[in-house]
């Protein structure tokens, strides 16, 4: 594993999708940590960015600091609840974009593997069938290239690390994954390759469902 050196980009500062009374959706960059670490050196985050200019804002998930995409945020706490209820009912529709290292032979499947925390190597996760969460991801096959397969995914619960552990599982880590890909895998890419494409939500004002969209980049 490649050591932690925080460097967050500064470039766009914050990239803002949509906004209106109730959410607020931005698109958050590689490397950007999206709440502010234990450490000094770590406060710089989108959390405090977004609240520099929406100091309203309110939390309601994560990404890890290497996934990039689709990032949604609430305006009020009536918002934020209503929006913790739809993650937590499973009512968020999240599709992410990954690239892998190899070729996966299939053309789609899902992954049941719970996950727990391995608390020796913390942030790490792993496969535990005893005490682990249910973690169910469902895959694609968008695209082979050379070395590489691009996959669609569909996580039905949000575990931290559940699509990196995930494939790192199927046999085919993510590039640039510097938690769990190794040789030549990590060493492909300087970024982690995985994306929040998308997110359909239930908006809190109106209970409509609102689909974001992003582009991949890579």
């Amino acid at each position: 594993m490649i050591p932690f050196v925080y460097n967050p980009p500064l470039e766009p500062y914050i990239d803002v999708l949509f906004e209106d009374e109730q959410i607020l959706v931005l698109n958050k960059q590689s490397g950007l940590l999206s709440v502010p670490g234990k450490r000094p050196e770590h406060f710089d985050c989108l959390e405090t960015r977004v609240k520099e200019t929406y100091p309203e804002a309110l939390q309601v998930h994560r990404l890890d600091r290497g996934t990039s995409g689709v990032f949604i945020m609430a305006r009020n706490p009536d918002a934020q609840r209503y929006l913790n209820n739809g993650f937590a009912r499973r009512k968020m529709e999240k599709h992410y974009v990954a690239e892998v290292y190899g070729h996966v032979e299939a053309e789609e499947g899902t992954i049941d593997l719970p996950l727990i925390a391995d608390w020796p190597n913390r942030p790490m996760q792993m496969v535990d069938h005893e005490r682990g969460k249910p973690s169910l991801t469902h895959w694609r096959v968008a695209k082979r290239k050379a070395r590489t397969t691009i996959m669609d995914l569909k996580p039905e619960t949000g575990r931290s690390h559940q699509l990196r552990v995930h494939m790192r599982e199927l046999g085919h880590s993510i590039i640039g994954d510097d938690f769990y890909a190794k040789g030549e895998a990590l060493e492909m890419s300087a970024r982690l390759n995985l994306h929040a494409k998308s997110l359909s939500a239930l908006h809190p004002g109106t209970g409509e469902r609102v689909f974001f969209d992003t582009e991949t980049p890579f």
